[in-house]
Parts: C-alpha cells; sequence; structure tokens
C-alpha cells in the first residue's frame, strides 16, 4: 500500500502490441527517405510482434511484406501475419535470431527488397522517444516517475523511452530487465560489428529462453548505444518460470491480460517494490497480449476440456435441451427432389452450409481425391417457402437421420462424418468408393487419420486439441 505499480498495456495498440509503433515508424520514415518504393516489397526479421506490426502497416499502405521468423516462434504469430496478407519464411531454431537476420538480408539483396532492419533503424528508437516515452509522464499526470522497468528486444524502446526520460524525468531510475539465462548485458560483452553493419558472430552467453520477443543472440546497435549513452541505471534478471506465473497471477487477480514478456517485467517490478522507497511510483511496460503465447508453454497447462470439477458443476443441473423447430410434413415434391439428387450424381452430400461436421466430411473426400456433390439444404436458394426444411424433413424420411452431413455414395445412404472417418480406419470405405468408380490415384495416396478432419473441440475425437 505504500508504493503505486503501474502497467502501460501496449495490447492496446491496434495489432496488440508495443511493435506496432516502430513498424509504422519505419516505413513513414523509409517514404519520406525516398528508400522505399510506391509498391515496393518489405522483408525483416522478427520474433513476431515486430512482423505483425510491418503486416499491418504495408497492407494499409498496400507494400507487399515478408517476415523471415524462427519456427520456434509462436504459431498464432505466423497465422496472424498470414491473415493480414504478409508471407512468412520460417528458418532453422538452430540458426537463432542472427539466422534470421542473415536471411532477412539475402533475400533483400536477391529479389531487391526494402529491408529497414528494425535493430539499427534510428527511426525504431525515434517513435518510442516520440510517443510512448511522453505518453508514460502524461499519464502519470502530476505523479512523479521514481522507477520504470523495461525489457530490450532491439534496444528501441529502451533507446527512444530512455532518451526522452533523461530530458524530462531526469530522476527516474531506468531499470531494464533480461532473461537470467541469457545475461548479455550484465556479463559486460559487447557484440562486435563490421563496417557495414553486420554483427561478426552471436553473443557468447545467449542461451534460449522462454521470453518471446526479448534478447536475441546478439546485442543490436539500438541496444549498445543506449549502452554508451547511459540510457538506464540497473539490470535486472528473470526466469521464465517466474515471468510465466507472474503473468497468469496478473490476469487472474487484477483482469490484464499479458504474454511471458510482460509477466517477467512485472516479477521483478513486484520484487523491487517490496524494498522501494516508501510513496514511489513504479510502471511496468507491458508490451502485448497473452494471446500471442496461446501455443507456448505459458498454456501448457491451461486445459480446453472440462476439469473434474467443471465436470462436476456441469452434472449439478439437468442440462435440458431447448426446444426443436416444428419440420414441416413430408411432401412428394420434396420427397422427388431428393431422390433426384440422390440419383444424379455418385457422391452426394447433404450439408448444412457452415457445419463443421460437413466440413470434416468434404475435407476427407478433398484428400482422398473423391469427387462429391454438395446440397446445402440451408442456403439462400432453399429459405423462400421454407423449402430447405421441406426436404430435410423429406431426407429425413428416407434415411431416418436427423444430423448432417448424410452422405450417399452410388445411390445408397452411407451415413455421416464420424462414419466415414470410422469406416476409413477400418477399411469400409475404400471399397464402396471403387465400386462407385471414384477411385482416383489411389485414393490420392492418402495415408492419414482420417480424425485428423474432425473438429479440434470435439471431445470424442482422439486427435482433440487438449
Amino acid at each position: 500500500g505504500d508504493v503505486d505499480v503501474y502497467v502501460k498495456c501496449e495490447a492496446f495498440n491496434p495489432m496488440g502490441s508495443v511493435k506496432d509503433r516502430l513498424a509504422l515508424g519505419l516505413i513513414e520514415s523509409a517514404e519520406q527517405s525516398g528508400l522505399l518504393k510506391p509498391g515496393q516489397t518489405v522483408v525483416e526479421a522478427s520474433s513476431g510482434n515486430t512482423g505483425i506490426g510491418l503486416a499491418m502497416v504495408c497492407a494499409a499502405k498496400g507494400y507487399p511484406f515478408v517476415c523471415v521468423m524462427s519456427e520456434s516462434f509462436s504459431i498464432e504469430r505466423r497465422k496472424l501475419m498470414r491473415f493480414l496478407g504478409a508471407k512468412v519464411v520460417l528458418t532453422n531454431p538452430a540458426h537463432k535470431g542472427s539466422g534470421m537476420v542473415l536471411k532477412a538480408k539475402e533475400l533483400a539483396a536477391k529479389h531487391g527488397w526494402y529491408y529497414p532492419d528494425q535493430f539499427t533503424a534510428e527511426a525504431n528508437a525515434a517513435m518510442h522517444e516520440r510517443t510512448t516515452g511522453p505518453e508514460i509522464l502524461e499519464a502519470l499526470g502530476s505523479k512523479t516517475l521514481d522507477h520504470i522497468f523495461l525489457a530490450y528486444g532491439t534496444g528501441g524502446t529502451l533507446k527512444g523511452v530512455g532518451t526522452y526520460l533523461r530530458e524530462h524525468s531526469k530522476d527516474t531510475t531506468i531499470h531494464v530487465c533480461e532473461p537470467d539465462n541469457a545475461p548479455m548485458l550484465f556479463s559486460g560483452i559487447a557484440t562486435e560489428y563490421e563496417t557495414d553493419g553486420q554483427f561478426k558472430e552471436p553473443h557468447p552467453v545467449w542461451r534460449p529462453h522462454l521470453l518471446q520477443g526479448w534478447a536475441t543472440d546478439f546485442i543490436p546497435r539500438l541496444l549498445g548505444e543506449a549502452v554508451s549513452q547511459k540510457l538506464f541505471d540497473k539490470v535486472v534478471h528473470v526466469g521464465g518460470d517466474k515471468a510465466m506465473a507472474t503473468a497468469k497471477l496478473l490476469a487472474q487477480k487484477e483482469g490484464i491480460f499479458t504474454g511471458t514478456s510482460g509477466g517477467g517485467l512485472l516479477a521483478v517490478a513486484l520484487e523491487f517494490a517490496q524494498r522501494a522507497k516508501r510513496g514511489s511510483s513504479i510502471v511496468v511496460l507491458l508490451p502485448d497480449t497473452g494471446e500471442r503465447y496461446l501455443s507456448t508453454p505459458l498454456f501448457a497447462d491451461i486445459p480446453a476440456d472440462m476439469t473434474d470439477e467443471e465436470k462436476a458443476l456441469a452434472a449439478s443441473t439437468e442440462s435440458a435441451a431447448p426446444p426443436k423447430i416444428t419440420m414441416p410434413p413430408v411432401t412428394e415434391e420434396a420427397l422427388q427432389f431428393v431422390r433426384a439428387k440422390i440419383a444424379k450424381h455418385k457422391v452426394v452430400i447433404w450439408s448444412l452450409e457452415y457445419c463443421e461436421f460437413c466440413w470434416t466430411i468434404f475435407r476427407l473426400f478433398d484428400a482422398l481425391k473423391v469427387p462429391y456433390t454438395v446440397i446445402n439444404i440451408d442456403s439462400f436458394a432453399y429459405a423462400k417457402d421454407n423449402m430447405g426444411n421441406h426436404y430435410r424433413s423429406a431426407l429425413s424420411n428416407l434415411t431416418e437421420c436427423n444430423t448432417f452431413p448424410q452422405c450417399f455414395i452410388d445411390g445408397k445412404f452411407f451415413g455421416g462424418a464420424a462414419d466415414a472417418c470410422i469406416k476409413w480406419k477400418n477399411g469400409e470405405l475404400q471399397p464402396l468408393l471403387e465400386e462407385a468408380g471414384v477411385k482416383y490415384d489411389d485414393f490420392g495416396g492418402y495415408t492419414g487419420d482420417a480424425f485428423e478432419f474432425l473438429p479440434k473441440w470435439m471431445s470424442q475425437n482422439p486427435l482433440r486439441s487438449k
């Protein structure tokens, strides 16, 4: 109660991290200097957050973007970039961050792409000096900023915020945090550079760590400049386990959702707060959102299936089903429509347009190179006069089945999605398809587990996401 600890949540940036700032700064600086030409491809090495920010900015401004990223970084990061229209080139994790940089430079040289080089670009630090630093002091209002805890990736945030605070809040103590198993600043060993700006070799004390986005395997130029310009006062350290535990605690006690990096910074800040001078104000910069870490160890012990306690809660009431809709009576017209469709095609799938179980059988048959006809009875084409439900009633009359999909092979009702997966595994589906004359290319050479196509949330799916 005697010390105030504030967090600056950079997850509120457009794509959810502090790196959105430098992404905009890098591109606008390159545009103003003429280094980036209209329509030119941008390529950058990133652990993900800078890449996501650049994918956003490049999409808005009309530049193709290619991110070079180690395969070890979280899957959701590469998916976000691809969703934004970017391409992601993955590198060997054994090549570390330095290998990502080398690959980005190779691609830029080979294809004539623009490489911003976030690790050396002054526009990176300048953006934080212009925005992040002032925002911190403005948010505190009349309060004095006694301590701030920052991490480093490129060193841009540290250099930019540090430069601003040295001028506008001279009494602030700046703490910089690094992984305790990769203490590069603590070691006192600098990274040496060639005359062209290329680092000579990776840092000797770097080791793999859990704090994605922090401390690549060399000391970037911007970070080296922050060191030489004395833009921080203390170096502190945190381990991955402590960082993850603190991120989870912050979420569950304060409702603030941050990743491993934010958890690491808060952990060391809270430890410091225990011995800080009474009345001190401490600010911790939380770099991003916890959603960037769903496929990482941060969420390793968070189950997708119900726990025993949750199952007990679910069983404590009857779980009443909602009322069913009243289906129209079976008509001869609807029966004729259904029979005609079944007779016309070798493989017919009666489907609901956005049903994941229907997609399951589509994906299985696509993998098997089996041609099929889909009839989505809930599509707009059958909405008038409730015709879709008339056909549904007729279909149920023929199959005595009310669920979807319903698959017919050579005029005979076969079953649904789970039936297809099970019978493929048991070898029962193959002869039916072959007899119907729809076996091509040895079923596409498919040898996988058909359950891979079922929804991953489905508790009965042996390949479900747990």
